[in-house]
């Protein structure tokens, strides 16, 4: 393990935490618009990320991914954040309010990695070059290498919380389609749900996130050779 494996582990876990805030933070701002200020009351539409972390999910299940990585085990970080209270009563059209703020959340996490990639397109048209290798040797080094892992981070994040395993926000879209004793079952799953997260949205991960990056790097490239 070297000393800049450590460095790019902090940006990792740094990026992860800041963007699981956004993520939060947009489920909350989505609400409060939609006529629901439960969350507003209770702090959560902030960057700050104290309201949000959850010690399992943002703490404790990326600590265990970024040390493994650092022995060659695990794959792009993935995690979680406190979900974000929402009284659905308080919507005026329940389902489609439900699933817009669900959706808030994925679609904020697209929206950092847009802003990764664009950061590495100004760095390019300014360098002529890809510098996305975490050799860390200069400053434009470690802001493509910040750009980059904030890209993998949230498009693993994007992915990762469309799947529909509770309580992530892919089971409580599926969930609102369901029919009531489905959905009552579906509540059910408790401690299964961290076993599937673990196991299943990993392996989710790491199937779909090297084509994803390889996109991204293909366009990089284009963008370079123009």
């Amino acid at each position: 393990m070297q000393p800049n494996d450590i460095v790019v582990a902090v940006f990792e876990f740094v990026l992860l935490i800041f963007s699981l805030s956004v993520h939060e933070c947009a489920h909350a701002w989505m609400a409060s618009r939609l006529g629901d200020q439960t969350a507003r009351l209770q702090g959560r539409i902030t960057l700050n990320p104290i309201p949000h972390i959850d010690p399992i999910g943002t703490l404790l299940f990326p600590a265990l991914m970024i040390v493994g990585s650092m022995f060659g085990y695990g794959g792009f970080l993935i995690g979680w954040a406190k979900p974000t209270p929402v009284i659905t009563r308080n919507f005026k059209k329940i389902v489609r309010d439900d699933n817009l703020v669900t959706l808030a959340g994925p679609a904020s996490n697209l929206l950092l990695a847009l802003g990764g990639f664009l950061g590495l397109v100004i760095i390019i048209l300014t360098t002529r070059s890809v510098p996305v290798h975490h050799t860390l040797d200069s400053s434009v080094d470690a802001l493509s290498a910040l750009c980059d892992l904030g890209i993998q981070v949230n498009l693993a994040l994007f992915v990762f919380n469309l799947l529909p395993i509770p309580p992530l926000d892919g089971s409580h879209i599926l969930r609102n389609f369901l029919p009531y004793k489905m959905a009552a079952a579906f509540d059910q799953i408790g401690i299964l749900s961290y076993l599937l997260m673990f196991f299943v949205g990993s392996a989710v991960i790491n199937v779909v996130m090297p084509p994803a990056m390889h996109l991204v790097y293909a366009a990089l490239t284009r963008i370079q050779g123009a």
